[in-house]
């Protein structure tokens, strides 16, 4: 990796259009300074790159839609939301930036330090302008003394060229601490916990006002996951090109098998890793590759186990898409093939409880229903194999069967694996389900090799069943349904993927 500077402004940002960037070389750098002549002849020679033909972006209509009902709810306000910016890993590498939800939800940029400003207008209304970083000033150096400049990281959009994508009005984030400082008085929220910079400059804004800007800034955040729980047409439609990735990333996987047994999880992860990358920006989060009794550690995501012949492999995965989306889909398979008889015990039990699950998801229904079904099925199981003592209605009044399951049923999905988490619990656990809300029904069964309560044949083995499911107007749609799920459908799958010895 090459070295490179990184002059910056005391907020994280870089200095304003026209300022010429400081040089400070590292410490043990091979150079130490830029002659006068370098630097001229650096500002020349550049060709206009400017793009006139950019149509926008294919969410522009969903996302003008989003801004206007925002602007409904809190008329007469200011609102601020940041995407981010990049955080440390070490030294002076940084994380891979993934831009905030909510940023991405309003706007469809992803753009590291952007921010969405909604200004209140006098007629009613907002104002709505994404700021943004411009294009690298080739005239005062920064786009290659800078190490966050063009030739160190790429191109970045023009602020014309971004609002022909956005279809919003553009302006240049350095800017944007000025502009708020200097703007005309107005209540004023923010999504925190993206841009201290700007969390600073608003606070000397609303000074003397910091218990009641706190409470209106969590109000914005709610609201925010509230509006995201129903998606439209177009963001379920990025949620199946997700999990029809995903799905691929498995077979993948399953092809893999005999490489993994010859070398270990990490196998599994990076193969999953490789269909990500290709067809999305990324996993939706960290894959969990676990083999053996590495399973009945939910979030196994150290990957660093044997994959061994007999055993089982619990591979919760999800590919995000480019425009951000995520799946979340677990398969248990057997590495070898086939279920024993023991695992295949375990295993119906779970496909009974996910079975009960998805058919318990419905408009109107409450959003908790499938969950209750799917551990009512189980807590029986566990009953009938004398793990748990009835009466059934006691067992799930105490909540016994959670030694053995342990988890909730599934979650909202969206833009985050775990979609919504933030909206009022009236609108979301405690809330009926309506149609457009996409949730996960995952059920599992967890018997920790430690465990002396549960025979020994069980002990060690960890089984988890998860789909996506999508809310219809008459039911539910099962996102994921190409992936085998019953288990001689899984054995049959693997019989085809799977090298003949």
């Amino acid at each position: 990796m090459t070295e490179h500077q990184r002059p910056q402004t005391e907020t994280g940002q870089q200095g304003a259009a026209g300022d010429a960037p400081v040089f400070t070389p590292r410490k043990n750098g091979p150079y130490q300074g830029v002659s006068e002549e370098l630097a001229e002849w650096m500002r020349t020679g550049w060709a206009d790159t400017e793009r006139t033909d950019l149509p926008p972006l294919e969410q522009a209509p969903y996302t003008a839609k989003r801004r206007a009902a925002l602007s409904a709810r809190f008329p007469g306000e200011r609102i601020v939301v940041p995407a981010g910016n990049l955080k440390v890993r070490s030294n002076d590498t940084e994380y891979p930036f993934r831009a905030a939800s909510d940023y991405v939800y309003l706007t469809g940029d992803q753009s590291e330090d952007g921010c969405l400003v909604m200004e209140p207008r006098d007629g009613g209304g907002h104002e709505a302008t994404v700021y943004l970083l411009p294009r690298s000033d080739r005239g005062n150096g920064e786009f290659w003394l800078d190490g966050h400049g063009e030739l160190w990281v790429g191109r970045r959009n023009s602020l014309t060229e971004a609002a022909r994508l956005l279809g919003t009005a553009t302006g240049d984030v350095r800017r944007l601490p000025e502009i708020l400082r200097e703007a005309p008085a107005a209540p004023t929220r923010i999504v925190r916990g993206h841009d201290a910079a700007l969390e600073e400059v608003l606070a000397g804004v609303r000074e003397g006002d910091g218990d009641e800007a706190a409470r209106r800034d969590e109000e914005l955040a709610v609201h925010l996951h509230d509006a995201r729980l129903v998606k439209d047409e177009w963001e379920i439609g990025q949620l199946q090109r997700a999990v029809d990735s995903t799905v691929r990333g498995f077979t993948d996987v399953v092809r893999a098998l005999p490489q993994a047994e010859a070398t270990s999880e990490r196998y599994i992860e990076g193969t999953f890793f490789l269909r990500a990358r290709v067809e999305g920006n990324d996993v939706g989060y960290g894959t969990i590759a676990a083999a053996g009794p590495n399973a009945t550690t939910l979030h196994w995501v150290r990957n660093d186990g044997a994959v061994r012949p007999g055993e089982l492999l619990l591979l919760d995965a999800g590919v995000e898409t480019t425009t951000l989306y995520t799946a979340d889909v677990t398969r248990t398979l057997p590495i070898s093939g086939r279920f024993d008889d023991v695992q295949r015990r375990v295993y119906d039990l779970v496909y009974a409880a996910q079975e009960a699950g998805i058919a318990a998801v419905a408009p109107g229904r409450p959003f908790r229903a499938f969950h209750e079904a799917a551990q009512r099925v189980l807590a029986e199981g566990l009953i009938e194999w004398g793990l748990l003592e009835g009466p059934l209605e006691r067992v799930l009044e105490l909540g016994l069967q959670r030694r053995y399951t342990l988890h909730g049923t599934g979650h909202m999905l969206g833009l985050d694996v775990h979609d919504c988490a933030v909206a009022r619990t009236e609108c979301y656990v405690d809330a009926d389900l309506e149609p457009g809300m996409v949730l996960t029904v995952e059920p599992g069964l967890y018997f920790q090799p430690d465990d002396l309560t549960v025979p020994e044949e069980l002990r060690g083995i960890g089984v988890r069943i998860e789909d996506d499911v999508l809310v219809t107007a008459d039911g539910n749609r099962v996102l994921s349904a190409a992936l085998p799920r019953r288990s001689d459908e899984v054995e049959a799958w693997l019989a085809e993927l799977l090298p003949r010895s």
